[in-house]
């Protein structure tokens, strides 16, 4: 910790203008007791068990790597019990919202008549389900996994950034990363009190076999992956083994008679719960893209005839979707009578003509997103762009405003990290997971995503951040 300096961000460990918790008084003691040299051959010991035990991800946009590993920096991120009980209900009451919201624009559409989110901006979405129209979920529940993205402005105050609401990747991270740090740096946590995060694959589980349809009773729940060239195939294989359960490719699954089978050494097997890692478009090519050569035909007939359960649901990227975040407050407030416990960051969604031109006049300052990207992909962060990358953005937002919405640059906080030229302050997020059965259960903790790279505020693993274990103390 020697020469650690963050500035004017606010640091999670330092914790400016904060009671000072007394497990971070110690841990920060303990770490200023390691030579910089011991956290380099720790973080060393990391990497190599990292590759040897497989735990990568695949960027697409790389032609010249298949798999990497998601980098990790062994500093851990530490929540206080009285944050943690802040992110929870906060992510409990987003995922109750979200579900409530899932089930009326799929049914009576109460919201769109009252007119507190326009109608064209659901029934036009590209997330926009006519399958799902009139059709019960169990539980109502729609999103059974759902990964909620915070941040932490300048003040310390948490906000959300964007709500993952179709396929949220990273959980198995957390996982391993907390095995790392028993591995790498146990001395750390000697006598501290930190919430463990290995009953993940019980609590999914468990809410998979609750949705299975009714009267079975011991369900047959598989993942549904894309295949080993997916981005996320590692966690893929995670999640069933922490599950006790398949893992299935579409080639692997059949409907006949009405049901889901699987195809097995001594024959097919039914299935009752499917945690699909695929995308709605792929997932049948009876029901959506007719060239899908991932899904299986005849699912989503299986799934409305109540022969088996899918999770998440088909039709909940339209909730997930960065316009639709925009509402969120109001949509808490419509179903729940309550305010956000977890603001939303401030949002301008560009389809409207003031909020185009507050962009338009203001894109140096703001982060501009495209609505229907994700990983970081396409966005302009206007106090690091060129004139030639804002006169482009410019016209991109002109010839397309309703596919963007902008938000100021936030000043993100901090966390000591180790770097080339020692430890320094990075900046990072947080992806607290829920799951959701017939209630809601959040894992404590969540992935720590850091950016790497000095000044930058993108922590997406695709554009070169990296990962920390993420302590919640108990």
């Amino acid at each position: 910790m020697q020469g650690y300096e963050p500035g004017a961000w606010f640091c999670e460990m330092l914790r400016p203008g904060q009671p000072q918790h007394p497990t971070l008084t110690l841990l920060m003691s303990r770490l200023a007791a390691l030579p910089i040299e011991s956290l380099r051959q720790r973080a060393a010991a990391a990497e190599r068990d990292l590759l040897d035990r497989g735990i990568t991800f695949t960027v697409y946009s790389d032609a010249t790597a298949i798999d990497r590993i998601l980098p990790f920096d062994l500093i851990p991120r530490v929540i206080t019990p009285a944050e943690w009980q802040q992110i929870e209900t906060g992510v409990v009451q987003r995922v109750r919202a979200l579900n409530m919201f899932l089930y009326d624009i799929y049914h009576e559409r109460k919201i769109l008549a009252d007119k507190i989110v326009p109608a064209d901006l659901v029934l036009k979405n590209a997330g926009y389900c006519q399958a799902m129209v009139g059709f019960d979920v169990p539980f109502n529940t729609y999103v059974h996994v759902c990964g909620t993205d915070i941040v932490r402005d300048e003040t310390g105050a948490f906000r959300v950034l964007e709500d993952n609401a179709r396929t949220p990747s990273g959980v198995a991270y957390v996982v391993e990363n907390r095995h790392m740090s028993l591995r790498v740096m146990s001395d750390l946590m000697t006598s501290l009190r930190v919430r463990g995060v290995d009953e993940y694959g019980l609590r999914l589980h468990n809410a998979m076999a609750e949705i299975a349809p009714p009267g079975v009773e011991d369900p047959q729940v598989v993942v549904l992956s894309p295949g080993i060239f997916n981005s996320a195939y590692f966690e893929h294989v995670f999640l069933a083994r922490e599950m006790g359960v398949p893992l299935v490719e579409g080639r692997d699954l059949c409907v006949e008679g009405g049901k889901v089978w699987m195809r097995t050494t001594s024959g097919l097997a039914q299935v009752h719960t499917i945690y699909r890692r695929i995308g709605d478009d792929f997932l049948d090519p009876d029901a959506f893209n007719p060239d899908s050569m991932l899904g299986v035909r005849g699912l989503i007939e299986a799934w409305r005839r109540g022969a088996v359960a899918i999770a998440n649901a088909v039709g909940t990227g339209v909730a997930d979707d960065k316009a639709i975040y925009a509402y969120m407050p109001r949509i808490i407030q419509y179903y729940l009578s309550e305010e956000a416990i977890l603001p939303n960051v401030d949002t301008r969604i560009c389809a409207e003509p003031d909020a185009l031109a507050y962009t338009l006049d203001h894109l140096h300052e703001l982060v501009v997103k495209p609505v229907a990207e994700s990983g970081g992909y396409g966005l302009l962060i206007g106090p690091h762009a060129s004139k030639a990358q804002l006169a482009e953005f410019r016209a991109l937002l002109k010839a397309d405003p309703s596919n963007y919405i902008s938000q100021p640059t936030l000043k993100l906080s901090v966390s000591p990290t180790l770097c080339e030229d020692g430890v320094r302050p990075r900046h990072i997020d947080l992806r607290p997971f829920a799951v959701t059965g017939r209630d809601t259960w959040v894992l404590p903790g969540g992935l720590t995503r850091v950016a790497l790279r000095a000044g930058t505020l993108v922590v997406n693993s695709s554009q070169g951040g990296g990962s920390k274990d993420t302590w919640v103390l108990a």
